[in-house]
């Protein structure tokens, strides 16, 4: 492909691919190796495929990865700190310690590389004196986890020990997911909107609040919605909550949803209709239709 391929694009590869047994692991095994075109044995934990595939191959990698950053010190740091925090620009140039000039030369470079790019929350903040931060986004998945679990260890994967970049992992794995979680959540509210298309999708976010999902349709009505990466089902105070957040950003949306991985409990089930709509993790096989070899995108790089 010429342009680089949408997030979309890649998870249709990747499960094209490797096949997953399900739905879950897709979009964990996704979040680590997303972007590559490597192929992954879905037979064995991701743990252990992290250590065969990415850890014990570090030096390799690295001399990749740095074949486009040039081994920049300024990069590497933003790009640690945009993939660990909420991504807003402030808060990574802040935990990477850099000014802001500095920072915004590399983000610069390092969009132009097409490692990042940049975010918008959807809507201004109804304060109009309040400055809203642009979000940074990795392009790939891959290079995402590769700055938040092994750039920062370096020293110790380097000589041979991997006990570090494992247990920051382990530790912070279920937030690490929920990033991809909301993208995909972003592509299967336009897939499901067929007969009022979305024209415009992302998310919301100022000082007060932040709205995971935030679209509007050909006919002007707005969505607004939750997403929920966790094995606990969904209750209606996901509902409360999101309609909370719509106040504080003074929306008024037309149509609610929330995305949940652990389901639905009956008092929210109850309430679906036109006007709330639940999506639970089945749902995101209709991103998976028609599924053939023109879905799979080859490897530019070395396979790991």
């Amino acid at each position: 492909m010429s342009k680089k391929p949408t997030l979309l694009q890649q998870f249709r590869s990747f499960y094209f691919q490797n096949n997953p047994q399900d739905i879950e692991q897709a979009i964990e095994y996704f979040a680590v190796f997303g972007g590559m075109s490597w192929s992954v044995d879905m037979s064995k934990s991701l743990e252990e495929l992290i250590e065969s595939k990415i850890l014990k191959n570090y030096t390799y990698i690295h001399g990749d990865i740095t074949k486009v950053t040039h081994s920049d010190k300024i990069s590497h740091l933003l790009l640690s700190a945009a993939a660990v925090g909420d991504g807003r620009i402030h808060s990574a140039l802040k935990r990477a310690r850099i000014s802001r000039a500095e920072g915004e030369d590399a983000i610069d470079a390092l969009c132009d590389k097409g490692i990042l790019k940049t975010e918008f929350s959807l809507e201004s903040p109804p304060n109009s004196d309040e400055k809203v931060d642009e979000k940074l986004s990795f392009n790939t998945p891959f290079m995402r986890f590769w700055f938040a679990f092994v750039s920062p260890f370096f020293k110790t994967i380097k000589e041979g020990d991997f006990k570090e970049a494992k247990e920051s992992f382990v530790n912070r794995k279920s937030e690490f997911y929920e990033l991809i979680f909301l993208k995909l959540s972003h592509e299967l509210v336009k897939k499901s909107f067929n007969d009022d298309p979305i024209v415009e999708i992302g998310s919301y976010w100022d000082r007060n609040t932040q709205i995971d999902i935030l679209a509007k349709t050909k006919s002007g009505k707005v969505i607004a919605g939750a997403c929920r990466y966790s094995n606990q089902k969904a209750k209606k105070s996901s509902l409360t909550k999101l309609r909370e957040q719509c106040q504080l950003a003074e929306l008024a949306p037309d149509i609610s949803i929330i995305v949940s991985k652990g389901g639905f409990s009956n008092e929210l089930k109850a309430l679906k209709g036109e006007n709330v709509k639940l999506f639970a993790l089945k749902s995101f096989k209709t991103l998976l239709e028609d599924l053939s070899q023109k879905d799979f995108i080859e490897c530019e790089g070395k396979r790991y």
